[in-house]
């Protein structure tokens, strides 16, 4: 026998699988159901949600950054992690013709809860938090329903 089975011929691009002959894998849900969306962006959306529910009673936050980082960075060469709790927000105050920004951190919000509606108040408290920091106000002037459940 000289080969009976010819050498597999490879296009360019990615290669999927069709497992026993039951056709080309794709996603489980169109992409316009909320199934389909990932957690970066669901998280983004609820950043976003809070920020929009804030600006209707503070127009100035238009002109503040909101940034969505995975997790907190070191400030720098050989600084290590302290006892510290992660910090799940932060703020970065305006200079040398930058705006200001409030970054938040998903996977540790992430991490501290369960569910979606969880989630979104988590998300809301750090937001409220850090505006509230950015602007020297208290969380309870910024929004008058912080600390409710």
């Amino acid at each position: 026998m000289d080969n009976p089975v010819p050498p597999r011929v490879t296009g360019p691009g990615p290669r999927r699988r069709d497992r026993h002959g039951r056709g080309m894998r794709g996603p489980i849900a169109p992409p316009q159901v909320p199934l389909a969306a990932s957690r970066a962006e669901g998280f983004a959306d609820l950043v976003q949600d809070s920020v929009e529910r804030l600006e209707r009673r503070w127009p100035q936050l238009a002109d503040i950054d909101f940034l969505i980082l995975e997790v907190p960075r070191l400030d720098g060469p050989g600084k290590a992690w302290n006892d510290e709790a992660v910090p799940l927000g932060g703020t970065v105050p305006s200079r040398e013709g930058r705006p200001a920004r409030v970054v938040v951190y998903r996977r540790p919000v992430e991490i501290r809860t369960k569910g979606r509606d969880e989630r979104a108040a988590l998300v809301h408290e750090v937001v409220v938090e850090q505006v509230a920091e950015l602007l020297g106000l208290t969380p309870e002037t910024v929004d008058p329903r912080y600390g409710e459940d």
